[in-house]
């Protein structure tokens, strides 16, 4: 085989050589040369290009009949343009003027419509051939650079300069193509030690070029050395939105994270604001503008008392590290700060929304902000100084922000900085040995209960991140007191005090901030501690129903019964011994053989009393445990049967007037009747009942029992969404709407109706606005919200063609885009944890994703028998579960992404039906919507992003899209392969060869 192929080459030389004798004229030469090779292998591979160039280049100047026999050879498609292009680049005699000129007028005929319809190798042949000619190209400019230096020197430039010229001008034509750099860009990618050499060639270049006198050459020259140098980031340039100075996603983004989720991380946050600021190309000024007003508006709209202050500690703590975590996303640090400085230039043109926040903080609050920012260092000294100036000069022609009632109040924004600090100390306070002070310890705390010391600290905690660690120094201390020793009466008082201080502590942070906060880090040696058990089985939570006749509820008898005793036969409880973590355990029953001795006449209302009052008398804890176990008792009673225990609930939450109390009694109450009153709200509201509990001070129920009573929730749902909509933003008392939605109806009832509202709305700018806010809507639950999206509505739609018409412009648009923005933040996120707001969230399943969308691809799954299961449509839709294996190879499986995760799943199926409708014959507004949810995932896609949601689309797809004429772009192409692969770049190299 190898002697017959060296025959045909020896052959094919003969008879090149023999056509030059005879002077055959190109066409002829064409005609006698198919006779003599009739059949078997093809041109390319009898390396015809190369022969050809070979015999034209033996001379000082090229034979120009030769050559017209390789033009032919290129015009009549004999030879392919890689094999052309490969010949050219072996040319290395740069030397031979005439030769170069010859080969850059062949290079002239074809190299800004390169193309190639053979097989994905042949593809990728020509992205290599065409990486070549480029080195080859920037050689032969250097070569005739230094010519045209060196002739300079010799006073003869004129012959240096016309192939120079002459050279870049072949360059320019090249790589002005985006064809051309979108091959290129696969080419750099197959062989990187090439790339890396045309690198080494265009810093050559310039040095030579430095000093040319030319200018029109010299610009050429680096406007081709631009061009090349974009070839590797060809897909990350978006242009940013500079038309729009609101945005209401990161608006909404932050209000609900600082509205609910104040003790969450500051990654996540700030990787989904990465997110929408990458979806929605907001240049940043504009975006750290929004920030800040977002949490401005949050402050003017907090209620008062905890609200007030979380949202205090979110603005000037929390946003501070989230800016400063956003810092090191951005390209440079004196850019960012830069961008900082703007953002605030923005801030105060809006002088009615900084005048309102400080009226509410009574304070200047952009001056707290300012400081906090400088120290940060996401501002100069000198910024700081200049843009505080400015706002001290605008606050001069305010209305009077202080008015004469408030000018003893101090402010919020200093309490919580000044609180921050305390936090750290605080917790190397209790970090002691509890045993060597527990006076001095006590001290510490009677402290924090002052005031609002305790909310504030709690806040500043929550802010930044302390606060799990706040609580489990809060659980040791409980369980130390636990543990008793001979102790005098004033030692086994200081007992009780740390007993109730750190129990109440803690139930009131678990009502505030979520009961993870608590339980999240639970000791991992096995020890369970009392605070943890009490509070997992019997804490009344939202969502929490307790079963009152639950073991934990029925300790040990003997036990109950000496604590009955105790209360019922003591003046008052004696401290010295007690064991107050087993009296909280065993109060629910005792409680019960109390009431049962009531209702039964045996103990009259006066001994009621003295009970109550023993109980809450010394430490408030045993109150909150009694109704505790008395909310969960209520519950499960008949509508006549409940008087008696909602007196005893009365008579517990009222405080006990008497000389004898322990230290800090009032401060405890206070605490006491807080979690009293968020305990018993859910029971109280559907029992009809009301009890007075004491005024505390502290904060009352903000956001509680918000929904109109006998409405329907979904004219509920419909009503709040227009008005958002209406609005332009989303406020925090929408967001508790909407979430108290999603937990009455569920996921899919709540993304359903609100996509059903999306799909009326027919005006392009509210299209846009309504997908705006509905993202940030669904950041309520994202995973859970884009399974169902994906998963159930999008193909509900997409295989209905009774559906199809909702699809149409704006509508279909918007929903495409609200699709893909679902999909990358779910995806990009769902490797990391799920938000504390969301763990709390009771998980319904739609429906099992494993049974919907089956792993093996040869089993259709349920989804695919939709397809294909409407008699006349049987044809419209290829039924995919015809498709072979292959047709649905996608990069994700090649990564080996793992399919049993619902989220890969859904999307694996909803691109496989995607795939099967640019596969059908019929075409409609579904095909129509396919390619815009294409065409917005190529828009938010990042440069170089592997494993982003377009992995799980089927290589097959590629060249279907590439059909759909928006789609016919080589910038597409290679958005949407995975080119991280050789398979991927060989189906790149293919559609756009093909373009």
């Amino acid at each position: 085989m190898v002697q017959s192929e060296i025959m045909k080459v020896v052959n094919l030389k003969q008879a090149i050589l023999q056509a030059w004798k005879e002077r055959w004229s190109d066409y002829q030469w064409a005609v006698n040369m198919k006779k003599f090779f009739p059949k078997g292998a093809t041109w390319d591979i009898l390396n015809l290009a190369e022969a050809l160039l070979e015999q034209a280049m033996i001379g000082p100047s090229p034979n120009p009949l030769i050559l017209s026999y390789l033009k032919y050879a290129i015009s009549s498609q004999m030879v392919s343009y890689s094999s052309v292009l490969t010949a050219i680049s072996k040319f290395d005699d740069f030397s031979r003027d005439l030769c170069v000129q010859a080969l850059l007028d062949i290079m002239d005929m074809f190299c800004d419509r390169l193309s190639c319809h053979g097989k994905a190798e042949e593809c990728i042949g020509l992205c290599r051939a065409l990486l070549s000619a480029l080195h080859w190209l920037l050689r032969c400019t250097a070569a005739s650079a230094e010519r045209l230096r060196e002739g300079l020197e010799a006073g003869t430039p004129a012959a240096g300069e016309k192939q120079l010229a002459m050279c870049l001008q072949r360059l320019e034509k090249t790589l002005s193509s985006t064809k051309n750099r979108a091959l290129l860009h696969i080419a750099k990618l197959e062989e990187a030690s090439s790339w890396t050499a045309i690198e080494h060639c265009l810093l050559k270049l310039g040095e030579i070029l430095a000093n040319l006198s030319n200018h029109q050459l010299r610009s050429q020259a680096e406007q081709c050395g631009t061009l090349i140098r974009s070839i590797p980031t060809m897909l990350s340039v978006h242009s940013e939105q500079l038309h729009k100075t609101g945005f209401p996603t990161v608006h909404a983004v932050v209000l609900l994270e600082g509205t609910m989720n104040l003790t969450g991380e500051t990654q996540p946050l700030v990787e989904q604001l990465m997110m929408v600021k990458r979806m929605q190309h907001i240049p940043t000024p504009l975006f750290i503008l929004e920030i800040w007003k977002a949490c401005f508006v949050g402050l003017i709209e907090s209620p008062e008392g905890t609200g007030e202050l979380k949202w205090t500690a979110f603005t000037f703590l929390k946003i501070p590290q989230v800016l400063v975590k956003l810092k090191k996303y951005s390209h440079g640090d004196k850019d960012f700060t830069e961008d900082v400085n703007t953002a605030f230039e923005f801030l105060l043109k809006l002088t009615p929304l900084l005048d309102k926040a400080d009226q509410r903080c009574n304070c200047d609050c952009t001056n707290f902000l300012l400081q906090e920012c400088s120290k940060q260092g996401l501002l100069s000294e000198a910024s700081m100084n200049n843009l505080m100036a400015k706002r001290k000069a605008d606050r001069e022609h305010a209305p009077q922000l202080k008015s004469d009632e408030n000018a003893n109040i101090q402010p919020n924004p200093g309490l919580i900085l000044r609180a921050e600090p305390t936090v750290t100390n605080i917790l190397k306070t209790m970090d002691a040995d509890h045993s060597k002070s527990p006076e001095g310890l006590l001290g510490v705390l009677g402290h924090m209960l002052s005031g609002k010391s305790l909310d504030l600290l709690l806040a500043a905690a929550a802010a930044t991140g302390k606060l799990k660690s706040f609580a489990r120094k809060f659980i040791n201390l409980n369980e130390f007191t636990t543990h008793r020793s001979e102790e005098s009466t004033k030692a086994a008082s200081v007992r009780a005090l740390l007993f109730d201080i750190s129990f109440l502590m803690l139930c009131h942070v678990a009502q505030t901030y979520g009961s993870e906060v608590i339980l999240s880090e639970s000791n991992t040696g096995g020890e369970v501690f009392f605070f943890e058990t009490w509070m997992q089985t019997c804490m009344p939570e939202e969502g929490k129903i307790l079963n009152p006749d639950h073991p934990c509820f029925r300790p040990d008898s003997t036990k109950v019964e000496s604590l009955v005793a105790l209360l019922n036969n003591s003046s008052e409880i004696k401290l010295v011994q007690m064991k107050w973590h087993e009296a909280c355990l065993n109060i629910s029953a005792a409680i019960l053989e109390i009431l049962n001795a009531w209702e039964n006449g045996v103990l009259a209302f006066e001994s009621i009393q003295k009970i109550t009052d023993n109980i809450k008398g010394k430490v408030c804890s045993l109150a909150v445990c009694a109704v505790a176990w008395l909310v969960a008792h209520v519950r499960m009673l008949g509508l006549d049967e409940r008087e008696k225990s909602l007196q005893m609930i009365r008579q517990l939450a009222g405080p006990l007037y008497s000389e004898n109390t322990l230290q800090f009694y009032n401060e405890r109450v206070v605490i006491m009747s807080s979690i009293l009153e968020h305990m018993c709200a859910d029971v109280l509201q559907q029992t009809a009942t009301q009890i007075k509990f004491p005024s505390t001070g502290m904060d009352t129920m903000p956001y509680w029992n918000l929904l109109p009573p006998k409405r329907p929730i979904k004219e509920v749902l419909t009503d709040i969404f227009a008005k958002v909509l209406e609005k332009g933003w989303v406020d925090s008392r929408s967001i508790h709407i909407f979430d108290t939605l999603l937990h009455m109806g569920g996921v899919y009832w709540f993304c359903n109706n609100l996509i059903k509202e999306l799909l009326k709305e027919t005006r392009k700018e509210h299209t846009l606005r309504a997908v705006e806010l509905l993202y940030s809507v669904f950041c309520l639950d994202m995973q859970q919200a884009t399974l169902v999206l994906l998963g159930h509505i999008l193909p509900g739609l997409l295989t209905d063609s009774s559906k199809w018409h909702s699809l149409m412009d704006p509508p279909g648009t918007a929903l495409a885009k609200l699709a893909v923005w679902c999909a990358l933040s779910s995806y990009s996120s769902h490797k990391g944890q799920a938000s504390s707001r969301q763990k709390k969230r009771h998980r319904e399943d739609i429906e099992d994703y494993i049974s919907l969308f089956p792993l093996d691809d040869m089993q259709p799954s349920k989804l695919m028998r939709l397809l294909s299961s409407n008699e006349e449509d049987a044809n419209i839709l290829s039924s995919p579960t015809d498709r072979s294996m292959s047709s649905s190879l996608s990069a994700s499986q090649l990564h080996t992404v793992n399919m049993r995760d619902p989220l890969n799943r859904v999307l694996a199926n909803l691109f496989l039906l995607i795939s099967s409708i640019l596969g059908s014959r019929t075409a409609g507004p579904h095909t129509q919507f396919v390619q815009w949810f294409m065409e917005e995932c190529v828009d938010c896609l990042e440069q170089g992003s592997r494993g982003s949601i377009l992995q799980f689309m089927p290589f097959t797809t590629v060249s279907e899209l590439v059909k759909v004429s928006a789609m016919s772009s080589p910038k597409v192409v290679l958005a949407i392969t995975d080119l991280s692969l050789p398979l991927g770049r060989q189906v790149a190299a293919k559609a756009i060869a093909a373009l």
